[in-house]
This record gives C-alpha cells, sequence and structure tokens, in this order.
C-alpha cells in the first residue's frame, strides 16, 4: 500500500484523519471506495513539507566546493529540485548561484505533488521567526553576503525578492507516477525517498540517473545512499557525508 502504517500513525491526529475519526489505516478503506478524490487528499495530507532554508549546511557547502567548479564549465546550467515542498531548497541553490557568479545561465525546477505547497514555494513568503535559523545556516554554508540582502523584510514575514526568483519555475510533477524530467546538471532529493518502499526508492533514483547528463550530479539526503538501488556502478561517490554523486560517463 502506498500508505504505511507508519506513515499513517504519524498523521492519524491531523487533518482528515481526525475530522473523520480514522484510529487504523483498514478505516480509510470504505471512503477510498465510495470517493474518486478521497486518494488525493489523503495523500495530499500525509504530503512531508518540512524544509528550511540552508537545511544541513555542509551539503551546501560541498556543492560549492566540488560542484560549483564543474557547472561553471557549462554555457547553461539545469537544476531540478523533486520533492521541493515550500520552494526553500530551491530558493538556497539559486542564492548560493548567484553568489558564484553563475545564476543568470541557470533555470531551476523545483517540483513536488502538493499544489499547496507550490502555491506557497512561488510566493517566497516565509515567517520572520525562521530568520534567525537561516542565518546560521547560511553563514555555515559559506554564505558570501548579508542573507536579508536576498530577502523583503515586513512585520511578520520575509519575501524572497524577484531577482531570486526570476529562473525558478515551481511545477507539480510525481516522482511516483510521472516519467523523466529534462537533461539535468545537478539534482537534489533529499529525505524524500526514506518515505518510500525499496522498489519505488529503484524506480526513483533511476528516474534521476535519466534525467542526469553525463557528469552530472545529485544530492540525497543524509539518511539514503545508492545501496541496493543497482546504480553503484554508474555513480561516483563525490562527497559520502553529503550524499552527493556523479553519473559517469560512458
Amino acid at each position: 500500500m502506498l500508505i504505511s502504517k507508519g506513515l499513517f500513525s504519524r498523521y492519524r491526529k491531523v487533518g482528515l484523519c481526525q475530522s473523520n475519526g480514522y484510529r487504523y489505516l483498514s478505516d480509510i478503506l470504505p471512503d477510498l471506495l465510495r470517493d474518486a478524490s478521497f486518494l488525493e487528499k489523503i495523500i495530499k495530507e500525509f504530503s512531508i513539507t518540512v524544509t528550511d532554508l540552508f537545511r544541513n549546511p555542509f551539503v551546501y557547502q560541498s556543492i560549492r566546493e566540488r560542484v560549483v567548479p564543474m557547472l561553471t564549465t557549462y554555457p547553461y546550467i539545469k537544476i531540478w529540485v523533486a520533492g521541493c515542498a515550500t520552494g526553500k531548497e530551491a530558493y538556497s541553490i539559486a542564492i548560493l548561484l548567484m553568489e558564484e557568479g553563475l545564476y543568470d545561465r541557470t533555470i531551476i525546477y523545483g517540483t513536488d505533488f502538493n499544489d499547496l505547497a507550490l502555491e506557497q514555494a512561488k510566493t517566497g513568503r516565509y515567517s520572520l521567526e525562521r530568520l534567525e535559523a537561516f542565518y546560521t545556516n547560511y553563514q555555515e554554508a559559506g554564505g558570501k553576503a548579508a542573507l536579508t540582502d536576498y530577502f523583503t523584510l515586513t512585520e511578520k514575514d520575509c519575501v524572497v525578492r524577484e531577482e531570486v526568483k526570476k529562473n525558478i519555475t515551481f511545477a507539480n510533477h510525481n516522482l511516483v507516477t510521472d516519467n523523466v524530467f529534462g537533461e539535468m546538471h545537478l539534482i537534489l532529493c533529499r529525505n524524500v525517498l526514506i518515505y518510500f518502499n525499496n522498489i519505488l526508492q529503484r524506480r526513483v533514483l533511476k528516474l534521476f540517473r535519466d534525467s542526469l547528463v553525463f557528469d552530472g550530479f545529485f544530492c540525497l539526503g543524509n539518511k539514503e545512499s545508492l545501496r541496493f538501488s543497482g546504480l553503484e556502478e554508474e555513480m561516483k561517490v563525490i562527497d559520502q557525508q553529503a550524499r552527493i554523486y556523479q553519473k559517469k560517463t560512458l
């Protein structure tokens, strides 16, 4: 089943699960059979939208040091942030590339299957309470300016500036059912695969492989790896701690 018992147990006290009184995974079945739209509603309810600006700063520091030098050799750059949730990772990469002088020749695609999260991503509006944490992450990631240079501040919000948004396209894409997404030079999909079973993990990892140019890079979450994916021989480990890999040239 797409929805695991562990995931159901985590979310049964919120949203649709709470309002409909579901206590067990089997309680969902009658509504699934009666309402064709219910599956989409419940999946979006369980969709994980937790993210942060420059989350795990050492990953971005590694991208600066190990990936950016290769990206500078391309006349244009295409980056895919898969499972982008509310967009903070896409904006983090945009800021990093602005500071490295590469953003003007870059297109970033941020994708997710949760349309509500994508709407927030497009606005780039986040709670001002998170700004201090954002700033700490940014500094540890090797930031070269003041983080506030990239935001417009209000009394309650910090809003990503248009010059950061300009080369980012947010779109709906489902890693489980949709196909290859262009020819990318860098793909980031961090802490998404941990919610998939082994079969889906292998499918998605092969999707990433097929979406990369040769010598392209992809980055997984710190609890994810290529083990048992069948792709170990096709990928070069660039940074094991940061889970950064490179597709080998045939």
